[in-house]
Parts: C-alpha cells; structure tokens; sequence
C-alpha cells in the first residue's frame, strides 16, 4: 500500500510512515530511495514522493493533511489515535486532516474514535478497512468499503480519491461505522466459504474425484466462491494459492479467528443470530492451535488429518 501511494502521489509530496517494526521500516524506506534514484535517472521521477520516518503517530498528524492507518486489533487502533488526541490541539494546517483507518475492527470502536476525532475538531475520521489480500495490496487493486458522512459530497470524494492510491473499488457504505460493519459482513461469509469449501474438497477427493477438474466444476457453477476460485485449499489446483507453497503467506488464521470474533461480537450487540458462528469459531481456534501463522486454507489440511 505505502508502496503504491509513493508512486503516484507528486514528487513534491513527502510520504511519512511510521511502523513498530523497525527492520521493516528501514528496508522500506532504502527500497523507496533507490526507487526514486531509478525514477530520476530514467527521467521519469515525477510521482515519486521522498520518505521520512515520523517519530510518533503524533509527529505525522501534526505534519499530514492524510493520514493512513491500518493496525491488527481493535485496541491498537485506539492507542494510536488517543496518543495522537492526549496532548492537545494539532497545529492547524492549509486543509482539514483526514485519518482513514484501514484496520478491520468492531463497529463500536470505530464509531468511539470517529467521535472523539470529531467532537475535538481535529479532523474526520473515516473507517475504510480493506479487502483483497497480499496481492492487492502488492498490484494496487485493493477495495475499500468505508463510513463517513459529508452534507456536500467533498468528503467522500476526497477519500475516494485517496483510496485511489492503493485500490480500485471504494464503496461508500454508509455513515461512521458502516465501512467496519460491511467488511465484517464479508468476511463472515469468508469464514464460512473457507471451512464449506475445505469440507467439500476433501469429501471430493475421498469420493475419488480429480481435485482440478472438481474445482473447474464448481467455479462454474452455483457452488463458485472465492476459496474455490482464488484461495483453493488443495495444494497444486491453484498454482498461485497459499496452499501451494505449503500454506505460507496469504490471509493467516489468526487474522480469520480474530475477524469472526469481532463479527460474532458485533452481530450480538444488534441482536442479530449467527447460527453457523458458533460452530466456524470451535474449527477455528482448533486449527490455529495446529497451525498457527499459516494461511486459513489450511483448514483443509486439518479436516485430511482427521479423516478415517
């Protein structure tokens, strides 16, 4: 994503980034200078921003207009953004700021920081989390689902217009909130495809059926989903999916448990059942225990090592 936004923001913007992980961030920032050394000697460095490394999440929102935030779990998004509210006023700067959280959280949570963001006019707060994986992120085709409210329209469009930057799809879902609330939608119904689709593979193959051929079937037909098509949990089907380089890499279990948790939680606040939920997050927590930093795919692998 930063890698995206370099590129196509102008080179007389300064991108600042800030990460906990401090090897991360160097490698980051030595392949964003030799980057722009190759752009200025091709002749082409127009869009090729300078990155600086911000001491703090308060030193960057001091100094952007935009800032980006994509974090693993509810309570990390609000430390950053009370660190960044606790000491006072923010400078004022030419436009308003605009913090986009691109983390998957409860609806709760994001409306809490979208209110205390608002309430002391330090900008607006928009939850946009994202959709699209490794890949999408690495090839700028990300989607954002996002909550925000604009009585002119101009806010949407501003945010639409930074999302530009590391995606193609930006939905507006609705109010602060709405953004979180359809991601966790989606990937309710990601958990379920996942384990659906494991099952169904492995009871194909124990039937006798070709695991390629099989897959073809059902990606043209009712049965087509995204773990089928894309994400296939049988190692080899899909040359490019997780599960052919032994699960490494891709959407991890942990982030799929974590994401359930949060929709399960949220679908109890609304009073909505989840009959399936209960279910999805015993398999979940089993495989974990199994394979932990593995892609959710593997479930599959561990429905083979308990079938008879």
């Amino acid at each position: 994503m930063a890698k995206n936004i370099q590129s196509k923001i102008p080179a007389t913007d300064t991108l600042m980034i800030r990460d906990v992980n401090q090897d991360t961030t160097a490698r980051f920032v030595e392949e964003a200078r030799q980057a722009v050394k190759r752009a200025a000697a091709a002749g082409t460095g127009t869009g090729m921003a300078n990155v600086v490394v911000a001491e703090s999440a308060r030193d960057m929102a001091e100094q952007s207009t935009v800032v980006v935030t994509s974090l693993p779990e509810p309570q990390h998004v609000k430390d950053v953004f009370y660190s960044i509210l606790r000491h006072g006023e923010l400078p004022p700067l030419e436009q308003e700021r605009l913090f986009i959280d691109t983390s998957t959280i409860d609806p709760s949570s994001s409306k809490e920081i979208a209110n205390a963001i608002h309430t002391t006019g330090q900008g607006r707060f928009v939850d946009a989390p994202v959709s699209g994986g490794v890949v999408g992120a690495r090839n700028g085709t990300l989607s954002f689902m996002f909550g925000a409210t604009s009585q002119t329209g101009q806010l949407i469009d501003r945010v639409r217009s930074v999302l530009s930057l590391m995606g193609k799809n930006a939905w507006h879902m609705g109010a602060p909130g709405a953004g979180v609330s359809g991601k966790l939608v989606n990937n309710y119904i990601l958990a379920i495809n996942n384990i659906a689709t494991a099952e169904a593979m492995n009871l194909g193959l124990r039937w006798g059926l070709d695991p390629k051929t099989l897959a073809d079937m059902v990606n043209t037909s009712t049965g087509r989903c995204w773990p089928m098509e894309v994400n296939n949990p049988v190692p080899g089907v899909v040359e490019t999916a997780p599960a052919s380089r032994d699960y490494a890499g891709g959407f991890g279990v942990s982030l799929m448990k974590k994401d359930l948790r949060l929709a399960i939680t949220a679908a109890e606040e609304s009073g909505s059942p989840l009959p399936l939920a209960d279910v999805a997050r015993t398999v979940y927590n089993a495989v974990e225990e199994e394979h932990r930093g593995k892609d959710f795919s593997v479930v599959y692998k561990w429905l083979q090592d308990r079938s008879q």
